[in-house]
């Protein structure tokens, strides 16, 4: 293959299967009240359809390194993109929850090893001249999806069918097989190590465990005692993981990086703003249709309007943190951001459309700003050789605090439902939980402003060029 060529396919590839992930993720929130109502079941219940994608992605992110160096890059790329369709495919066929939670947890199987495996994909076919133009190909998929995605959900669901939501992905994922196996190499590292088999079972069992069980609370789906078990034994099995870690030279998860401040600051009080960022994409557009009557359509054209707003604040981030500084920017942005979710619950029926997306697009701003100021500073100060036991750390924390945010957010709409006595979801129900996850994201403030003074100075200033 022409270098030329090579240089503009292979991350053009990783790019649509990054798309795909993206759009996928944002298109089924949109529909999730009407998938709902034809289940018979309550909507805050299928917070479980996306908590399940998490667990499934955020459990086996830990290996994709370990398996595509031992079964190659293309193999795993491929065949993770085959069970990412595979699962789009079973969630149009669910005819419950229940399997409607399975198939999404085998579309987080396939997600935890299609994206990461690309990106390695990336670094290891290109050559270094021609990285900035790769990652710059990677970023269209993550500014898009969250546009294009909610609409296009929105639509169907509003005047077609909600299970055509998930075959938007069949076509995509056939040309990127095919794709895949013209133009992409089967590269593999000849003696990948031992994979930690032990610590891998203890981590992802009891994450699986935790979250599952804390989003089973307040379903009829099982027992309040299993409920209890599940959360209990989940807690057992991590900080059994924590000890072993803490003993063994190369476990699957280095949670002795967190003794980094910068690492730290990113990846705890990051996982806080997540939780109350991670809620965002659930419950506005369920209250927006369950609450303020809107439809599917109208719900996703007024949540997209959040994406616009990432995309004007990632065009100025830079300077931003070139001017203030990380520690200012993660401490006053995070008050800024918890308090745009707060006024979410501010809603109610009558509001104009218009003063809705307006807010809406004002509220996209900060969580861009936070998301690029934290995912930066995770590795100011992170040796060379630990970068990538760092990235499996960071981003199975970061899925994870995600679905925790849902799991949280549907407990407090809940608890809210309940003790205001409505017969139905209505619009007031919804202020308590929008105003707790808010508090989330102020939470990681006492987190992030133990950083010391001039914490990524280097790398905010170096960044200046690159605006």
């Amino acid at each position: 293959m022409p270098l030329a060529l090579g240089a503009f396919i292979v991350p053009l590839i990783v790019a649509c299967a990054m798309f795909m992930e993206n759009v996928d993720s944002t298109v089924i929130v949109t529909s999730l009240p009407v998938i709902a109502r034809d289940f018979g079941t309550d909507p805050i219940v299928l917070k479980l359809a996306v908590t399940s994608y998490v667990i499934g992605l955020g459990v086996f992110i830990p290996i994709c390194g370990w398996v595509a160096d031992r079964f190659g890059s293309r193999t795993v790329f491929r065949t993770a993109i085959g069970v990412f369709v595979a699962g789009s495919l079973m969630c149009a066929a669910s005819t419950s929850l229940a399997t409607l939670v399975a198939a999404r947890f085998v579309q987080g199987v396939g997600g935890a090893l299609m994206v990461p495996v690309g990106r390695i994909i990336i670094f290891r076919s290109m050559p270094k001249s021609e990285f900035i133009r790769a990652v710059n190909y990677l970023t269209v998929p993550a500014l898009l999806g969250p546009v294009v995605g909610p609409p296009i959900g929105g639509f169907i669901t509003t005047y077609l069918h909600w299970r055509l939501i998930f075959f938007v992905n069949v076509p995509i994922g056939i040309l990127g097989i095919w794709l895949t196996n013209r133009h992409i190499q089967n590269l593999r590292e000849p003696h990948p190590g031992r994979l930690d088999g032990f610590g891998f079972a203890l981590s992802a069992s009891g994450a699986a465990l935790m979250m599952l069980g804390l989003s089973l609370i307040g379903s009829d789906l099982v027992s309040g005692a299993a409920t209890f078990t599940m959360c209990a034994l989940g807690a057992a099995l991590l900080f059994a993981y924590w000890f072993y870690a803490s003993r063994v030279e190369a476990p699957v998860l280095d949670l002795r990086l967190l003794r980094i401040p910068s690492f730290h600051a990113s990846v705890v009080g990051g996982s806080l703003f997540r939780i109350g960022l991670g809620a965002v994409p659930f419950l506005l557009p369920l209250a927006l249709q369950e609450g303020l009557g809107m439809t599917a359509f109208q719900s996703g054209s007024i949540t997209c309007a959040s994406a616009f707003g990432a995309i004007f604040m990632k065009a100025i981030a830079s300077p931003v943190l070139a001017r203030f500084g990380f520690r200012a920017v993660l401490m006053f942005n995070a008050a800024l951001a918890g308090c745009a979710i707060a006024v979410y619950g501010l809603f109610f029926p009558g509001t104009p459309h218009w003063l809705i997306w307006c807010v809406v697009l004002v509220g996209g701003i900060f969580p861009s700003l936070q998301f690029t100021s934290l995912n930066s500073l995770a590795y100011a100060d992170i040796p060379m050789r630990d970068i990538s036991r760092a990235t499996g750390v960071s981003s199975v924390i970061q899925q994870l605090s995600l679905g925790l945010g849902v799991t949280i957010a549907g407990i407090v709409l809940q608890i809210s439902h309940v003790l205001q006595g409505h017969k139905a979801i209505v619009w007031s129900d919804f202020w308590p939980a929008f105003l707790v996850v808010g508090l989330f994201s102020c939470a990681s403030i006492p987190v992030t402003s133990r950083l010391p003074h001039g914490s990524g100075d280097e790398l905010a200033r170096g960044k200046r060029g690159n605006a």
